[in-house]
């Protein structure tokens, strides 16, 4: 028999040493208790508080608003910033001449011969695949720079070669934040204002390719002995290597570099269908020393 003391219940007889009687289980009836039942000899327990699916589905509206909303307000703030931009930002009808008077500081000639084909699919493949259809700006390029510098990751790279050629010829070749926004607007004016063959042919006549070489023009003359006209594959994808480290990948100082720069740009060229797997291995299949067997002799013959 169970007794009560003065601290509840206790085992037979009242003696609070003894353990009291353990409930016996219900039996098994193969059908699981309801949330909220309490079983003999245990406390009950509520059952776990859920949110009306009415709530709910307001709360997830409520959470999409609010995302819309912020989104909408970024791309307003970000219309009106470009808006400004293109506001203090020069014009660029001027282009050709910045270009030719970096050429004749530089004692190079203005304008240089037509850029080649083989120059130029390489120069697109490595630093601006969609070159032929952006309208100065890179709007994927944009979106991850922008992510990664809200998120702390300062990521670099995504310029198109319009932005590039904004940077040689407006800003000097400054790559701080006030200046890279400068030249996001000069590439959209650049890209209103001149045809992508222009673009190609300042870029190309402008560019430095190390070993004082400015302009592909000299580039081509004083690494290989030839003519723009007269680049080779492998030597066209290694000129257009060079443009993001001209000192660092210069194949008669740091051949090795200008190797891998090279297998970087043929890669690229077989990636965007310019060249087939064959062609790409017949262009890595030359030996650099073969590349460079003109070097220095210039392009006077």
């Amino acid at each position: 028999m169970t007794t009560w003391g003065p601290s509840g219940e206790t085992g037979p007889g009242g003696d609070s040493t003894l353990p009291l009687p353990i409930a016996e289980a219900p039996a098994a009836t193969g059908r699981a208790q309801p949330p909220g039942t309490a079983l003999p000899g245990r406390p009950y327990a509520p059952p776990p508080y859920r949110r009306p699916a009415r709530q709910r589905r307001r709360r997830g509206r409520r959470l999409l608003l609010w995302a819309v909303a912020l989104i909408g307000s970024l791309v307003l703030l970000g219309v009106l910033a470009f808006g400004g931009l293109m506001l203090v930002t020069p014009s660029v009808g001027n282009a050709e001449e910045l270009a030719q008077a970096q050429d004749l500081a530089h004692h190079a000639a203005y304008p240089g011969p037509p850029v080649p084909a083989r120059f130029a699919e390489s120069l697109v493949a490595t630093e601006d695949k969609r070159f032929y259809s952006e309208p100065g700006i890179d709007f994927y390029a944009v979106a991850r720079v922008g992510v990664g510098y809200l998120g702390g990751h300062f990521n670099e790279g995504g310029a198109t070669l319009y932005q590039q050629l904004a940077k040689l010829l407006y800003t000097q070749g400054q790559s701080t934040v006030p200046d890279e926004a400068k030249q996001v607007a000069l590439a959209v004016k650049l890209y209103l204002t001149y045809s992508r063959p222009q673009i190609l042919q300042m870029y190309a006549d402008v560019v430095y390719f190390g070993n004082d070489d400015y302009g592909l023009a000299a580039a081509s003359c004083g690494y290989f002995g030839v003519r723009p006209s007269a680049l080779s594959w492998p030597q066209a994808a290694m000129l257009a290597g060079m443009v993001q480290g001209p000192s660092l990948d210069d194949p008669l100082t740091h051949p090795a570099n200008a190797r891998a720069r090279e297998i970087h740009v043929v890669g690229r060229l077989v990636a965007t269908g310019k060249l087939s797997p064959a062609q790409g291995d017949a262009a890595l299949a030359v030996p650099l020393s073969t590349l460079v067997a003109g070097a220095g002799q210039g392009c006077s013959s």
